[in-house]
């Protein structure tokens, strides 16, 4: 599941972005939908990686039993997006980079799994060295 994930984090990277992919799974884990964060390639502040992922899946009657996998701890926004909508589970690929919501996630019943994969962290901490405008400016913080 994290291979989708990190391949999504691997276009983002490509294209100009932010390198943070997801992908959301259906309760039988089959693919639902996949994205990245696309916030400079689209100009948009809200196309995270997890709500690409959760846009692509479409319209659903019901997110329960679900399982968002992302190559980073969900920012508070994308947090409040598994909660809003039920989904079930997430699976983090790394969080030293960036610690987000998922306590307060496991906190309120969601089921939280951090694999401190070192191909997410090596991800994360190339870009954050080489691109910290863009990160800063993604996580809503003034680079030093």
């Amino acid at each position: 599941m994290l291979a989708v994930a990190v391949a999504e984090a691997r276009t983002g990277l490509a294209t100009g972005g932010i390198p943070i992919g997801a992908a959301l799974f259906g309760p039988d884990g089959s693919l639902w939908g996949r994205g990245h964060n696309r916030r400079v390639q689209d100009g948009d502040p809200s196309v995270h990686g997890e709500t690409a992922a959760f846009r692509d899946a479409g319209r659903r009657a019901s997110y329960r039993g679900t399982t968002m996998v992302t190559t980073l701890s969900p920012c508070w926004y994308c947090s409040g997006l598994v909660r809003q909508f039920g989904i079930t589970s997430v699976v983090i690929g790394e969080a030293r980079t960036f610690f987000g919501g998922h306590e307060w996630l496991a906190e309120n019943g969601v089921s939280i799994t951090v694999l401190d994969d070192p191909e997410c962290v090596g991800l994360m901490t190339d870009f954050i060295a080489a691109r910290p405008d863009l990160w800063f400016e993604d996580i809503g913080e003034v680079a030093d």
